[in-house]
């Protein structure tokens, strides 16, 4: 068989997995959201942090209450970090230093897991188990919750209540996160997937010196790794490591997994405003796109020229033999499409143009299908664009889902669509303006421009892959990552719940002949090329640079 009609039996098979989950789990966390019961451990929950789950939040309640859960994670993890050196289990590991321990903290609690740092070296079972897998969980939960809350707004008439946070955060992590990761974390473990705390030991010699490694929690850690959209390695090698990523069948099974939650959330929203078609819509527009990239990820890495790689059969420099050059570039599209940020190949040794498919996908916004919520949100921020765009050209006030969308509406979505963009170019000019921070680049020329300009792309979408040739562990970039992924994570939540708020406010528009059906394929394809269009303008000097540069001059 070969390598290129593997790759498509290889996404065939992923396709159909979703498809058979898409409609129970988007089902069931329609009805997770919309219930009115508490589960008994849910109570206790909601009685040991004081909060009453079943008082109704406008959205500037709503709001405090995810940047005050935020903010005291942080704090939390920052702690549980610098005290390393005194806690048990810390494998001999002392305390994390004051800037990567505030890079860290941001980092898990943004739903990025950026890691400037070797997690084998660096963390022990403690600072992994109590204070990053937690942050796997309740991190995506957040997102999660934003999405239902903005869903809401969509559903909601006369009124500003957008359901309660606490109640949101709980049963996202309780019904949904922590029974599908008990499922996938015996899945990863018949793999081959480790999952013990064993301390450090040797296991022989490596290029005249002693190769130790550590256990540790890693198969239930690397379930919520990549159902939650996080992404954060137990060791530094991430998903290309085998006690993470052991066989070709548990890195089908991880993409499947990272892409389970966003696609279904589409049903949870057409089936919780009662329209199911509009989900379809939405889904159509995210896997249009995904599929795309994931046909021309794995053209360049084929066919990419040259004699080395036309005797290895493609692009195989910085890719595990074990998947090859089809499923690490299905790995790599999924990754960089979602908000996830694991890998299993060296993003940095992907051909130019390769490179310049993850960074694109990153600086879309994270939305085809996205992270685990912030996918979602981000997609109706830019259907509400669509819209807009589509009334100004017919000269009708535009509606979506039976809501106007007028001049306070619109400028909630473009500051939103603005917020990222501004932090990633601001901080590349930044970064190659000032001399310091040239200096962690390890290569030269447009290469080392995408090398900086992937690391606050990543950063500020909450990914948090990299390319991997840039020593990211300074000061300025533990400092100016860190405040990037605070700033691309929670300001743009800002006016995802203000617009929320704005919108569950209206009353409903009744349907016309002439509104914009926006449950049809003529709409899908304008909410595709608004998403291109938007990001081409905004990016293309950019990625000319940086990956268009160096892939049309190899």
């Amino acid at each position: 068989m070969s390598p290129v009609l593997a790759g498509v039996l290889q996404l065939l098979a992923l396709i159909a997995a979703l498809a058979l989950a898409y409609r129970p789990l988007g089902d069931h966390m329609a009805r997770v959201y919309s219930s009115e019961r508490h589960y008994k451990p849910e109570k206790w929950i909601y009685k040991a942090i004081g909060a009453n789950p079943n008082a109704e939040m406008r959205w500037p309640a709503y709001l405090r209450g995810v940047l005050a859960f935020s903010a005291v994670s942080v704090l939390f993890l920052y702690g549980l970090q610098r005290a390393q050196g005194i806690l048990p289990g810390s494998l001999g590991f002392s305390a994390i230093d004051p800037d990567q321990a505030f890079n860290t903290a941001a980092s898990f609690v943004a739903n990025t897991n950026w890691q400037s740092y070797y997690g084998e070296q660096a963390m022990g079972h403690v600072v992994q188990t109590g204070g990053l897998a937690v942050q796997n969980f309740v991190s995506a939960a957040v997102g999660m919750a934003v999405a239902v809350a903005l869903v809401r707004g969509f559903a909601r008439s006369r009124t500003g209540e957008l359901g309660n946070f606490w109640s949101d955060l709980v049963r996202g992590t309780v019904r949904i996160l922590l029974p599908l990761s008990v499922i996938g974390a015996i899945v990863l473990v018949a793999c081959g997937a480790i999952q013990n705390f064993a301390g450090i030991h040797e296991v022989g010699q490596f290029m005249g010196g002693t190769q130790q490694w550590n256990g540790g929690a890693v198969a239930s850690q690397e379930v919520i790794k990549e159902l939650g959209t996080n992404g954060g390695g137990y060791f530094n090698a991430n998903s290309a490591h085998p006690f993470e990523n052991p066989t070709p069948f548990s890195n089908l099974f991880e993409v499947f997994l990272i892409l389970l939650i966003p696609f279904a959330m589409t049903r949870t929203f057409g089936r919780m405003v009662g329209n199911l078609r509009q989900g379809y819509a939405i889904l159509a527009t995210m896997g249009i796109i995904w599929i795309v990239f994931t046909g021309l990820m794995m053209w360049t890495e084929f066919t990419h020229h040259g004699p080395a790689l036309d005797a290895a059969g493609g692009a195989m420099e910085g890719k595990e033999t074990r998947y090859g050059i089809a499923a690490s570039s299905i790995f790599s599209v999924a990754t960089t499409l979602t908000s996830t940020g694991a890998v299993n190949s060296f993003h940095s040794s992907y051909t130019g143009l390769g490179g310049g498919i993850q960074l694109l996908g990153m600086q879309l916004g994270e939305i085809a299908p996205g992270g685990v919520g912030s996918g979602l949100y981000g997609m109706l921020i830019m259907a509400i664009i669509a819209v807009f765009i589509a009334g100004l050209m017919v000269g009708r006030t535009p509606e979506y889902l039976g809501k106007k969308i007028g001049t306070r509406q619109i400028k909630f979505a473009a500051c939103y669509i603005l917020i990222t963009p501004a932090l990633v170019l601001c901080f590349t000019a930044a970064a190659m303006a000032l001399p310091t921070p040239g200096n962690s680049m390890t290569n030269s020329g447009a290469h080392g421009f995408s090398e900086i300009l992937y690391a606050y792309t990543s950063g500020a979408n909450n990914n948090g892959s990299a390319f991997a040739g840039l020593n990211a562990d300074t000061q300025w970039f533990n400092s100016t990552i860190g405040i990037a992924m605070l700033l691309g994570r929670f300001l743009p939540m800002v006016f995802v719940l203000a617009l929320a708020g704005s919108l569950a406010e209206q009353k409903p528009v009744p349907e016309t002949a002439g509104t914009l059906r926006t449950d049809k394929p003529l709409y899908a394809g304008l909410l595709v090329g608004t998403i291109i269009i938007i990001t081409g303008l905004t990016y293309f000097p950019a990625l000319a640079l940086g990956p268009l540069a160096e892939g049309l001059a190899s």
